[in-house]
């Protein structure tokens, strides 16, 4: 079963997300628990976290196909230590949100070493973090995020994604979502059906098939290798129709979000109902 859904609002409350995603024809979804873009999130009410559990109950999510995001300033390997001791506070916070809505997974982009420490220091601060937060829950899987490279943005080279996943002590806890846009546009070439083939290997062969939790299905709107994150909708960029129909026909990517973050949400309807009209 393909659990294909998009990144949906909670405007209104967390509650509203999976009435949106059922709205949308999603089978899966994600979501910001709480501001995307503050360090700390006003708290969830009991009440509040109880309609949601109901809502996805009574719309057939289960948690599987839920994938939450945290927010966006969160850097895990900053260099100053002021930041990494903010983002890890968050961080922490972000996964107890995720235990209290019922939750087992939370995305998050890996970290930035913006210039000032190597990348390996940078990786290493990454996975500590990882080590401080699961020490202190428990039940939430962290799915690091493949990301494109842009800027000091590392987890854009699978070894860099296995260099943490490495140093994380609960392998059980720690998982990856392959992001199709920034994979492609970090070099992997999704494209071709041998560039597919050998990304694929690739991923098995340097992180292992069992880490992966989830997908985010973006076309790309610059070229291979442009370490440029710029989403497009699908089919209507460099990846194209072609790849979209040989993903959702892949058998590996069954039972896990498969989340669209395209530029168009107007158009995520229609997208999720092509993507599902394309399996064999």
């Amino acid at each position: 079963m393909k659990y294909i859904g998009a990144h949906v609002s909670v405007s209104g409350g967390v509650s509203k997300a999976p009435l949106e995603a059922k709205r949308i024809g999603a089978k899966a979804f994600a979501l910001f628990t709480g501001s995307s873009n503050r360090w700390a999130s006003k708290p969830i009410s009991d009440e509040e976290a109880e309609k949601f559990r109901k809502y996805c109950e009574d719309g057939d999510f289960t948690p599987s196909q839920i994938l939450p995001h945290d927010n966006f300033l969160i850097n895990l390997g900053s260099p100053d230590a002021q930041k990494l001791e903010m983002s890890r506070q968050s961080f922490l916070d972000e996964m107890r949100r995720c235990e209290q809505l019922g939750l087992t997974m939370l995305n998050f982009h890996p970290g930035s070493h913006l210039k000032q420490i190597s990348p390996e220091a940078c990786l290493d601060l990454i996975a500590e973090s990882i080590n401080i937060t699961l020490e202190q829950t428990t039940g939430v899987t962290a799915v690091i995020e493949s990301t494109a490279g842009q800027g000091s943005n590392l987890g854009y080279e699978f070894e860099q994604i296995a260099h943490i996943i490495d140093k994380v002590e609960d392998k059980t806890r720690v998982g990856v979502c392959v992001d199709t846009c920034h994979t492609f546009s970090a070099g992997y070439d999704l494209r071709s059906e041998e560039g597919y083939r050998k990304t694929w290997e690739t991923f098995d062969n340097t992180i292992g098939a069992s880490y992966l939790r989830a997908l985010h299905l973006n076309d790309d709107k610059r070229e291979l290798g442009s370490r440029i994150d710029r989403h497009e909708e699908i089919g209507k960029g460099t990846l194209g129709e072609d790849f979209f129909i040989r993903l959702v026909n892949d058998p590996r990517f069954d039972n896990m979000p498969l989340i669209l973050e395209t530029p168009n949400m107007d158009l995520w309807p229609q997208e999720i109902a092509w993507l599902y009209s394309k399996i064999d």
